[in-house]
C-alpha cells in the first residue's frame, strides 16, 4: 500500500462494471491508477512515467485530502510551504502542473461520477493567482549558458582525464556522453535511453542520431527526431563505439553504466557535477546537463545557424521555445555588425571573402 493525498490507497483499481465506490480511499485510488494507464497509453517512457507517479503521489499528499475537494487555498499552501522550504520555481511549478493535470483528468473522465457519489462539481482550484510562472526569476534558464571557450576546457579536462582515471571505459564514456549532450542538443533522458542501432553512420552528410525518444510537447508522448553529428560528434561516436564500448558490458545500450544498464537523468546530472568538481573551477563557473543544450543552441545561433534549423536540431514544437533558450553573449549584436560591415564593405570592393 502506498499513502496518496493522506488517504490509504488500496493497490489495483476498479473492475470494469463494478459500481463506484463510496470510500474516497479507493476511489482515489482508481483515479490514480486510470490517469498512469493513460500516460502508458500514450507512449510516455517508463522513466517518465516513474518519475511523474512519485511527483503526484508528493503533491496529493501534501495537499491532505482527495483531489476533488482541494480548493484554490490549499494549492497557496502547498506551494507557499514549497518556497519556504527553498524549493525552486521550477519545482513549485511541476507540483502545480501535476495537479492541474491530474484535475483535468478527473474532469474528463471521472466529473459526473464525482458529483453522483461524493456531491462534488469538479472546478480546477489553480487559477491565475496561484499558477506559478514558466520560468521564475531563480530559474537557470534565465542564466546564460557556458560560453564555447569554457565548453572547450571542460571537454579538454574530461579528455586528459581518459589517460589518468582509475577505470578507462567510464572516463571515455563520459567525455563521449558530454559531447553527444552538447553537439547534438539532446536532453538527458533522451542520451540516456539511446542505443547502439540509433547511431547511423551513412545517414545525410554527417550521419545521424535516431532520437526516439524525444519529448513530446502538451504530453503528446514521444516525439521522435533524426540529430545530425555536427562538429566532429561522427568521430567521437566512431571512436567510442570502436573502442570504449566493448570494454562496458554486454547489451544494447549505448552509454552504458557498468552494469550494461542506462544511465539514469539524475545520474547523469549528478555525474556532470562531481566531474566539475574534480574540474577545480568555482560554482559559478559549473553548469547542468541542460544547459549544454542551450549552450548547443546558443553557440549555433551566434554562428549563424538558422533558428529554423536549431529549432528541429532541439526538438521543439515552435521557433519561440528555441529563442528561450538562445541566450546571445554581451557582444553578439557589435559582432553580428562587424561580419556584415565586413562582407559588404568587401562585396563593395570585389574581394573574396571567403578565402
Amino acid at each position: 500500500m502506498s499513502v496518496v493525498g493522506g488517504l490509504r490507497l488500496i493497490p489495483g483499481g476498479a473492475v470494469a462494471g463494478e459500481p463506484v465506490s463510496s470510500d474516497p480511499l479507493v476511489f482515489q485510488q482508481d483515479c490514480v491508477d486510470a490517469f498512469v494507464a493513460s500516460w502508458r497509453a500514450r507512449g510516455f517512457s517508463p522513466v517518465t512515467i516513474d518519475n511523474d507517479i512519485g511527483l503526484l503521489e508528493r503533491t496529493l499528499a501534501a495537499l491532505g485530502c482527495a483531489a476533488w475537494e482541494v480548493t484554490a487555498e490549499d494549492i497557496d499552501r502547498v506551494v507557499g510551504d514549497l518556497a519556504v522550504a527553498g524549493r525552486s520555481t521550477s519545482t513549485r511549478r511541476e507540483y502545480v502542473q501535476i495537479f492541474k493535470g491530474f484535475h483535468r483528468f478527473l474532469q474528463v473522465r471521472k466529473a459526473a461520477e464525482i458529483e453522483s457519489t461524493f456531491g462534488v462539481r469538479l472546478v480546477c482550484p489553480v487559477d491565475e493567482f496561484n499558477a506559478s510562472r514558466h520560468v521564475g526569476d531563480d530559474s537557470p534558464a534565465l542564466l546564460p549558458p557556458p560560453t564555447p571557450d569554457r565548453v572547450d576546457e571542460f571537454f579538454d579536462f574530461l579528455k586528459a582525464r581518459i589517460a589518468t582515471a582509475r577505470k578507462y571505459a567510464p572516463a571515455a564514456r563520459d567525455y563521449a556522453l558530454f559531447r553527444t549532450l552538447y553537439h547534438a542538443g539532446l536532453r538527458s533522458e533522451e542520451s540516456s535511453l539511446l542505443e547502439i542501432p540509433d547511431l547511423h553512420f551513412g545517414r545525410g552528410p554527417f550521419g545521424k542520431v535516431h532520437v526516439r525518444f524525444g519529448k513530446g510537447a502538451h504530453t503528446s508522448g514521444p516525439r521522435p527526431r533524426w540529430v545530425p553529428m555536427l562538429d566532429g560528434l561522427d568521430l567521437v561516436l566512431r571512436w567510442f563505439l570502436d573502442d570504449v564500448r566493448p570494454k562496458l558490458p554486454e547489451s544494447t545500450v549505448l552509454f552504458a553504466d557498468e552494469s550494461g544498464g542506462a544511465l539514469h537523468q539524475g545520474t547523469i546530472r549528478n555525474r556532470l557535477r562531481y566531474l566539475m568538481e574534480l574540474e577545480g573551477h568555482p560554482v559559478t563557473e559549473r553548469f547542468s546537463p541542460h544547459a549544454l543544450r542551450r549552450a548547443c543552441a546558443t553557440h549555433n545561433y551566434e554562428r549563424g545557424v538558422d533558428l529554423a534549423a536549431i529549432q528541429q536540431l532541439l526538438g521543439h514544437w515552435t521557433v519561440s521555445s528555441t529563442m528561450r533558450y538562445v541566450r546571445p553573449s554581451t557582444t553578439f549584436i557589435e559582432d553580428a555588425y562587424r561580419r556584415a560591415v565586413t562582407s559588404t564593405l568587401a562585396e563593395l570592393s570585389g574581394e573574396d571573402t571567403t578565402s
